[in-house]
């Protein structure tokens, strides 16, 4: 019960860090991308990816070392529905990545940056999916 516990908070801390650093991305974004905002940045995108590495490994965690057991997820329609869902998010996430890394050495246009804050606001509307889909799991599942 307690590693169940354990991998449950860490779980929520780990998606609730990403919500916190997609909203960074987006603020520092808001911004004139001088080199500092630009190395800002970059800092945040690479905690994103280190963010949903973890929360992928506690994911697993969850699903082989939980109460529940795998085949409560696994047998989920939503439970795949929000694989889906955090899957269309990393997919949505490689375009803005590329993106930063150019620009630590050549400097965005206005163009582009409002182009990374689209990618960056639909990574949020995929992103609102997920605990929607988490809530389903658990009620119906």
């Amino acid at each position: 019960m307690l590693i169940d516990t354990l991998l449950a908070v860490a779980h929520h801390l780990l998606a609730f860090g990403l919500l916190g650093i997609l909203a960074a991305e987006l603020a520092v974004t808001a911004a004139t991308l001088d080199p500092a905002g630009r190395a800002r940045l970059a800092r945040l995108d690479a905690g994103y990816g280190a963010t949903a590495g973890l929360l992928i490994a506690v994911g697993i965690g969850r699903l082989f070392w939980g109460a529940k057991g795998a085949d409560y997820f696994l047998e989920n329609p939503f439970f795949w529905a929000k694989m889906a869902a955090f899957a269309a998010v990393g997919l949505l996430s490689i375009a803005p990545t590329i993106a930063i890394l150019r620009w630590r050495k050549d400097p965005p246009s206005p163009a582009q940056v409002a182009q990374l804050r689209r990618w960056l606001w639909l990574e949020l509307a995929v992103f609102a999916l997920i605990p929607v889909l988490a809530a389903l799991m658990v009620r119906f599942g």
